[in-house]
């Protein structure tokens, strides 16, 4: 990492301080958002456009910690609880949080692009789920239905609503397919912290009782499943995939609500 680009507190601890801020933020904190926003999409765009059979997952994180370097943002996963690289490749049957490494992708295969980045004291987190070469008609539904489904989520949110109107509508969606919905695993409060304490379900959680208010920053990233939601953890502590080995794509986007819904901070 560049000298000159600032750090996350978190970076060299094994985790970070607990947020205690407001979830509404102030307008210089979600126009400083916006720069980190834009700077993640774009960089998860740079290392998409590397996707092909052949390629490693390594080769992809090196795309994006270079963008993000040189437009002057730290990688928000590199040294995230220890997390070594700076996005997460999560590949078919892997949930997130998959850890770049000599992993080739294959023709067929489908890849998740978890990029966050950091940068005037705030944070910025998107993902994306892309197809790698000639993918089966099964698998190109599950990412196109799991991108809807984060599109009918944001729509959703309105100031005066309850967080669990997120899950409630991303769960009714995918139930239309059979398609399962990770529990364990939500969207979250993001601003100076890059995980605030906010939770996001994307289920129909009757705890989820928190009201939306104009200022709330946060993600919403759907996790669908082609088959059950329950999950394993490998024991790199980090890399969680489908307990039946059944594919799971997954959508992010960071976002602020407004007076009457939301706005997208995560636009290239």
């Amino acid at each position: 990492m560049p000298g000159n680009i600032r750090r996350p507190e978190y970076v060299g601890k094994p985790a970070p301080t607990p947020y205690k801020g407001p979830e509404v933020q102030t307008p210089e904190t979600v126009e400083a958002m916006r720069v980190a926003g834009r700077i993640a999409a774009r960089a998860m765009a740079e290392a998409a456009k590397l996707i092909a059979p052949g390629v490693t997952t390594d080769e992809l994180d090196k795309v994006a910690h270079e963008y993000m370097c040189d437009h002057g943002a730290y990688p928000s996963t590199l040294g995230y609880r220890g997390f070594p690289k700076s996005l997460c490749t999560s590949v078919n049957e892997v949930i997130c949080h998959g850890i770049p490494d000599s992993t080739v992708l294959r023709d067929g295969d489908i890849i998740n692009l978890d990029v966050t980045a950091y940068i005037g004291g705030v944070h910025g987190d998107n993902n994306a789920t892309y197809l790698v070469g000639d993918v089966d008609e099964e698998s190109r539904l599950l990412v196109e239905r799991t991108r809807e489904s984060l599109s009918r989520a944001i729509k959703a949110v309105k100031p005066g609503r309850q967080i669990n109107v997120i899950g409630r509508v991303i769960e009714s969606y995918a139930k239309r397919f059979g398609y399962g919905v990770v529990r364990d695993f939500t969207g979250h409060g993001i601003n100076s912290s890059f995980h605030s304490g906010l939770i996001i379900p994307h289920y129909d959680s009757p705890h989820a009782t928190t009201v939306i208010q104009p200022g709330m920053t946060f993600t919403i990233e759907p996790m669908l499943t082609l088959g059950t939601h329950e999950y394993d953890m490998w024991d790199d502590g980090w890399t969680v995939v489908t307990k039946d080995r059944m594919r799971t794509a997954q959508f992010e986007h960071t976002l602020v609500v407004t007076e009457t819904g939301t706005e997208i901070l995560t636009l290239p």
